[in-house]
């Protein structure tokens, strides 16, 4: 089977390369893909769930992929969940309140190796169409849709994974903790490949200095769930040779 990996944000596809025989002849860009090993094929989408949609079907079009991964970091919903927690969700929920369920011998399988080496946690992943900055409306979706993380593509991706009947992971990391706001400066400095335009974050800075410690915060809290990711990339070989014909 060819697995195809959807990634936002270059950070978090930078994680892969610890992906055993990782070899990457050219750089990847929003919009565009690339083999990093055999039968692994990895997009790199850009923030946001028409982005991940875009490069879910690039994947299956193109790449000819026979099975999703949607790959990155995530806000926690859960407060029992920190910087660094590993989720396999096992049901995804949409902006609309539609769910899909994920249930898979792939998805079991992968929870079982995993969880010889990091815990693992599993629960609802909730879309969100941007970004959740405070932690007020994290836990008002938390209430509202009883989910324990949140992110901007995973659900795009598993639409298209049911779509055209391939079996789908959501791997997500977590980067900030329910109890969290993100500093503005983020917001701001952030381009449309989800990329952090250091002009810009500094001179928001400038005008904001009092961001600077919470802005540290964040950048220790993204070097644990990256950390993780780094983790599951040594051991993902041993997750994609489970043969799973089965439909999500």
């Amino acid at each position: 089977m060819t697995t195809g990996i959807v990634v936002a944000l270059p950070e978090e596809l930078r994680t892969l390369s610890k992906l055993p025989g990782y070899s990457l002849g050219q750089k990847i860009v929003k919009g565009s893909y690339a083999f990093v090993g055999q039968k692994i094929v990895v997009a790199c989408s850009g923030a946001g769930p028409q982005n991940a949609h875009s490069a879910a079907e690039l994947l299956v079009a193109e790449g000819g992929v026979t099975r999703l991964i949607s790959w990155g970091c995530a806000a926690a919903l859960n407060e029992t969940l920190t910087p660094g927690d590993l989720i396999l969700a096992d049901e995804v929920i949409d902006a609309n309140n539609q769910i899909i369920v994920i249930q898979s011998e792939w998805r079991n399988h992968a929870e079982h190796y995993l969880s010889q080496h990091t815990k693992v946690h599993k629960g609802r992943l909730v879309e969100s169409e941007k970004i959740v900055s405070s932690s007020e409306n994290k836990k008002l979706i938390q209430a509202s849709t009883n989910g324990v993380i949140l992110d901007m593509e995973s659900v795009a991706v598993a639409r298209v994974a049911r779509h055209h009947n391939l079996p789908f992971l959501a791997i997500r990391a977590i980067a900030d903790p329910v109890s969290m706001d993100l500093p503005k400066a983020i917001e701001f400095a952030l381009n449309d490949a989800g990329e952090v335009i250091m002009g810009k974050l500094l001179r928001h800075l400038a005008c904001h200095p009092a961001e600077l410690p919470e802005l540290v915060k964040m950048g220790i809290y993204f070097s644990a769930a990256k950390k993780t990711l780094e983790l599951v990339a040594r051991h993902l070989p041993s997750v994609l040779k489970f043969d799973d014909t089965s439909n999500q």
